[in-house]
């Protein structure tokens, strides 16, 4: 049997992604939004896509980098617990899996900027 926790945290996941895909075909059928971006800059990409695309990189990248940071965190404070001097390694850990979530703001920025020109 699952945890209470387990369960909440699985439902907001469910919330989160049902969300999202409503909010993605939303975007796609707005008929009056992508006329106004194809003829404002017919040679560029379709808008709404790298829209999606960097609302995925940074979303997905978080809530990867939160589930890293969930593990290594519990794991660093039980070591913490039996070893206070590891602290310094111990958040070098947690840093890298921060890192996860900071590499897909970087990517989605890049995507945004790619559509101004």
């Amino acid at each position: 049997m699952k945890k209470p926790s387990t369960a909440i945290a699985l439902a907001l996941l469910g919330a989160t992604l049902v969300s999202g895909l409503v909010a993605t075909v939303l975007l796609l059928w707005a008929p009056d939004a992508h006329a106004a971006a194809t003829a404002a800059a017919p040679g560029l990409l379709d808008a709404s896509w790298v829209f999606i695309g960097a609302a995925l990189a940074t979303g997905m990248s978080s809530v990867g980098a939160g589930l890293a940071v969930a593990k290594v965190g519990t794991a660093a404070v039980g070591a913490l617990a039996e070893k206070p001097e590891l602290f310094g390694r111990l958040l070098i850990f947690i840093g890298l899996a921060e890192g996860i979530a900071i590499y897909g703001l970087i990517v989605s920025i890049l995507m945004l900027n790619r559509l101004g020109g």
